[in-house]
């Protein structure tokens, strides 16, 4: 199972915290650095110094760190044209030398769109779906031919789809709780399905109905991967365990309800029941930025026990 890093920047975080967690992500052995697209803080943080752009951080990360995979759960499709989106991606791929994964999301979050003046418009689940047909078909388009797309709501007319990610297949995550449109639109589009902040009861549901939509679409079960995101609370003991969720304005019985929490050994065994139903791949909600001793701690005595 990887075990991947995952941030909430709009919470309060300066690039340049950013850029010393990515390393420690890198130094201390995990797959990969994530962060969230959003440019408002949720719940009781200050959200200081203000937002970062997701994009404008994989770029700068791209060139400061090296074997780490770097991307977005998930990137708002409300803040970007599908066109401009392709270009932002490929360019950041070339300057990681092809490390880059895209999340793509249809955007949620009303009030930071009424923040920052972006439209938030009635119908995004369509919009969703011919954004990831433009991304994914300017990068698939041949060198030298070009991209046509006449949609509902985007209209691209000899594109010449360029540039082009250092990538053969820039890997494309999807995620949700949807029952139906969700799943259909991860086996027509996804390389891999996230399932984020969920019990291993649904997750389980959740993948199985990804896996027969995929079926049904001719691709088979196992052409995705299957991830879930959770936040993570590990101490060596109960006194640190509460210190850690005390950090981060959550209780301890729910974060080991809802998430990872406790000790190295508790972690280890419910990573354990989502291996079990089928999940590869942990995205590690990180929402202290500052304790670095965490990665260390889940480094050292969680990662090592895993398959």
């Amino acid at each position: 199972m990887d075990l991947r890093i995952f941030t909430e920047p709009q919470q309060g975080a300066t690039y340049d915290t950013l850029l010393t967690v990515a390393k420690a992500t890198e130094d201390l052995g995990f797959d990969a650095f994530f962060r969230s697209d959003h440019y408002l803080r949720m719940g009781s943080a200050d959200g200081l110094p203000g937002p970062t752009d997701a994009w404008i951080t994989l770029a700068g990360l791209a060139r400061e760190t090296k074997r780490i995979r770097l991307g977005t759960l998930m990137t708002a499709g409300t803040f970007r044209l599908p066109g401009v989106l392709a270009i932002q991606v490929a360019q950041v791929d070339q300057m990681s030398g092809g490390r880059v994964e895209l999340g793509l999301g249809a955007g949620w979050f009303e009030e930071e769109h009424k923040a920052y003046g972006i439209p938030f418009p009635k119908e995004k689940f369509a919009r969703l779906e011919e954004q990831l047909a433009i991304v994914t078909g300017l990068w698939a388009t041949e060198v030298g031919k070009t991209f046509d797309f006449h949609g509902t709501y985007y209209d691209l007319t000899d594109s010449p789809a360029l540039p082009k990610p250092a990538q053969k297949k820039v890997p494309v995550l999807i995620g949700g709780h949807g029952a139906s449109r969700t799943p259909r639109l991860a086996a027509r589009f996804a390389d891999e399905f996230n399932i984020p902040f969920a019990s291993v009861e649904d997750s389980e549901r959740q993948f199985g109905r990804v896996r027969a939509a995929a079926e049904e679409a001719g691709r088979g079960a196992d052409a995705l991967t299957y991830s879930n995101a959770l936040v993570v609370c590990v101490g060596r003991d109960d006194r640190e365990v509460a210190r850690r969720a005390a950090a981060i304005g959550r209780e301890v019985d729910e974060l080991k309800a809802n998430g990872l929490a406790g000790s190295p050994a508790e972690v280890v065994d419910k990573l354990g029941r989502y291996a079990a139903i089928g999940s590869q791949r942990i995205y590690l909600q990180i929402l202290d930025l500052t304790d670095l001793d965490h990665l260390d701690l889940i480094s050292t005595h969680v990662q090592p026990q895993l398959p």
